[in-house]
């Protein structure tokens, strides 16, 4: 069988289309190939909705091309199922005989599975065509599967000396510096998209009164955390306000009558290690990629940890020469982009780290 990465780049290319849509599933692109020739593409669109693989071969104009033609897929091919059929019994059933997978999936109801049942009904089966591509596009989702944990991102924005914000006390009227651009706000509230939960210190919910919404960016709002202890945030902050569901981390719940609608309280022991047990949470309500945005002290705790995965960090040109210092991270800098008045860094720690 000649393969041709090319198809399978065509893959990563469509499957990136389903961001922000299929969390928690892996994002994932096919393309059907006769002749060397695209004959029909897909991507998994939305969680619950069909995957690459059904939509790639349904746009298909002529199935009985199928039976001399070659699927490219980005993550093997499901083999159990859940809200949708097994994609490899439809590739079997379709008749086509080959198959080219950039990786195996993690999930042990597939692992290895998909790949099998293929090869048993005489599918030839290609592994392994861009297969670090592929990993990294999914690499919540494989952290997910490998460390049943949630995904961490952390991001800020500091001045060009290392200052996240002037020093600033609950009550005393300071408005935040305004340190990102009209630019780089939207674009953190696309990342916002990007994950299921989206988490705050007591500290910043108080200074701040955040909405935590992705109001700037076509896209679900994430799911509200915060961190408050000895429940001093008022009822009527902006994270209370019952529109999008809110997490909230205490040592005790408040009385019934306290309590606001959409919004859960989860006891964690502040004398022990709070930031695995957040993440334990999480993990148990279903929140696998998580985006935590400050302030200084909750990022910093995470960081000497080693508890994070990815890391957006903007550096604007304007001087503060005092306030509250940024924190100090080191990672893979996997890209660098200016924006008017500040450049935005993109790190990465490595897939394997496991926080247990």
């Amino acid at each position: 069988m000649e393969i041709n990465p090319q198809f399978m780049e065509r893959c990563l290319q469509l499957a990136r289309k389903g961001e922000g849509f299929t969390k928690p599933n892996p994002l994932v692109g096919a393309v059907v190939v006769h002749n060397g020739k695209i004959i029909g593409e897909g991507f998994h669109r939305k969680y619950g909705e069909g995957h690459a693989e059904v939509n790639a071969i349904a746009s298909v104009k002529d199935s009985a091309l199928l039976a001399d033609s070659t699927l490219y897929v980005s993550l093997e091919p499901c083999a159990h199922y859940g809200k949708t059929p097994p994609c490899a019994e439809l590739i079997i059933t379709k008749g086509i005989p080959r198959v080219v997978v950039a990786t195996g999936d993690p999930n042990p109801k597939v692992s290895g599975k998909g790949i099998a049942m293929m090869r048993e009904n005489g599918i030839e089966v290609t592994v392994g065509l861009l297969e670090k591509e592929a990993r990294d596009l999914n690499r919540i989702f494989f952290v997910n599967q490998l460390y049943h944990r949630p995904y961490i991102l952390l991001k800020w924005a500091q001045s060009s000396d290392g200052f996240m914000d002037y020093l600033r006390i609950p009550g005393d009227g300071k408005s935040p510096v305004i340190i990102s651009n009209t630019m780089t706000h939207a674009i953190v509230h696309k990342f916002r998209t990007k994950v299921q939960g989206i988490m705050v210190g007591t500290n910043t919910a108080l200074l701040d009164n955040p909405r935590l919404t992705a109001r700037k960016w076509f896209g679900d709002d994430p799911v509200r955390v915060v961190i408050d202890r000895e429940n001093k945030i008022p009822a009527d902050a902006f994270l209370f306000d019952g529109t999008v569901p809110t997490i909230v981390f205490t040592a005790s719940a408040p009385s019934h009558t306290m309590k606001k609608e959409n919004v859960k309280y989860i006891v964690i022991d502040f004398s022990g290690d709070t930031n695995r047990q957040i993440l334990a949470g999480l993990y148990d309500e279903k929140i696998y990629s998580l985006l935590i945005e400050g302030g200084a002290r909750l990022l910093t705790s995470f960081i000497e940890k080693e508890m994070w995965d990815e890391a957006y960090l903007e550096i604007a040109e304007k001087s503060l020469q005092s306030g509250v210092r940024a924190p100090l991270i080191q990672g893979d800098i996997v890209a660098c982009r200016n924006y008017p008045g500040s450049v935005q860094f993109h790190l990465k720690s490595k897939i394997t780290r496991n926080f247990h």
